[in-house]
């Protein structure tokens, strides 16, 4: 595999509280890399920082995709690279129709043809959008909206799709639909950058796992080698042991890893 998005170093504030100290990470083409942590990590905070969402943010660092710098770039920029981004909570446009939100995803794109096929290719992925294309966005369920936000994130045809907390607020059942659409997605070759709180999911469909904490990463490594870590079993996946207090002391000995 060869990196698609290379982030070295980056330092990201809001006033003068630093969100992100000194992160650093690879996404390797074709993959599934997850970031973890608890609410306040940082997490969200790394993905506004690749999209250029923060003004002039990373205050240090380097952020590369493609072999191009971009952490100079505009939101804009960044999406015509091919990269494209759901936030948390959706962010929908609730006055659209469900196509329309999908043409949408498109706007940086003339090639009439081809987004049509790719409209067709997210009704496959999702076929309750279909039946409800033309329906306001804003009446369709969490779930169903969760759907059309990657939807219409797959119609700029990225590179690279990043998600910020697709579970957020769906119940397990559609938890469950959701990552088994991400999984179906990137076996057709989509590289996936993934911020999750539910370790448990995340780690089960993505190929490298790393913990922040504090806007550090304390731990990387191989999913299902994470999936087997005593620690992040008792602290991210709610399996816990007898020896909390001592768990959780080795746990503060191994936020060595920067």
């Amino acid at each position: 595999m060869n990196p698609i998005l290379e982030i070295k170093n980056i330092e990201t504030y809001y006033d003068l509280i630093y969100a992100i100290r000194g992160a650093s990470l690879t996404v390797e083409e074709g993959s599934i890399t997850a970031i973890l942590g608890n609410n306040g990590a940082g997490k969200s905070t790394i993905l506004k920082t690749v999209m250029g969402l923060i003004d002039d943010q990373p205050d240090k660092g380097t952020i590369e995709f493609n072999g191009r710098r971009i952490d100079s770039m505009d939101t804009e920029q960044i999406v015509r690279l091919g990269m494209s981004y759901v936030p948390e909570g959706r962010e929908v446009f609730e006055e659209l129709t469900v196509s329309e939100n999908l043409s949408m995803g498109a706007y940086t794109r003339r090639d009439k043809r081809e987004i049509e096929s790719d409209r067709q290719q997210v009704y496959q992925y999702f076929p309750v959008l279909k039946d409800r294309k033309n329906q306001w966005a804003g009446t369709l369920s969490g779930g169903e909206q969760q759907m059309l936000a990657i939807g219409r994130a797959l119609m700029s045809r990225p590179k690279i799709l990043l998600l910020d907390e697709p579970s957020l607020g769906l119940s397990p059942l559609l938890v469950k639909e959701i990552f088994k659409i991400i999984r179906t997605i990137n076996a057709q070759g989509m590289t996936i950058l993934l911020v999750e709180q539910n370790a448990r999911m995340a780690l089960g469909v993505s190929d490298i796992g790393l913990i922040l904490e504090n806007g550090r990463f304390v731990m990387k490594g191989r999913s299902k080698d994470l999936m087997e870590d005593k620690d992040v079993k008792e602290f991210y996946m709610g399996i816990r042991s007898e020896a909390s207090a001592k768990g959780y002391q080795r746990w503060k000995r191994k936020k060595a890893w920067r």
